[in-house]
């Protein structure tokens, strides 16, 4: 079953342009380089400065395995450091995961 990681940050407005790049950045350099696909959303309402990452894994295991090759890479890590200490309104981070559900096989199951 597969895994959703839902992440809102607030980009700094005096920094915009590069931060903005700065995420592009981080969402190429994953999807060409691990085994998971990630998308990057902007805002169309609400906050204005309030992005998202949404990541999508094949399973709670693979979230694990992707995660640590994303930490051990320093690269990887070089990208982070600039997106948390520089980009983002401390605090602002907010994570969710979810995991899909299998739908019903028939009438009969959906009295369960």
């Amino acid at each position: 079953m597969s895994v959703y990681v839902y992440q809102t940050f607030e980009l700094k407005q005096d920094q915009l342009s590069e931060a903005i790049k700065n995420v592009r950045t981080i969402q190429n350099f994953r999807n060409e380089h691990y085994d998971h696909q990630i998308e990057l959303l902007s805002p169309i309402s609400g906050d204005d400065f309030k992005y998202a990452f949404v990541s999508v894994f094949e399973g709670l295991a693979e979230m694990e395995l992707q995660s640590k090759k994303m930490f051990e890479d320093e690269e990887y890590k070089q990208l982070m450091t600039a997106f948390m200490t520089k980009f983002i309104v401390q605090g602002s981070l907010h994570t969710q995961m979810y995991r899909t559900m299998p739908g019903l096989k028939n009438e009969k199951d959906s009295k369960d």
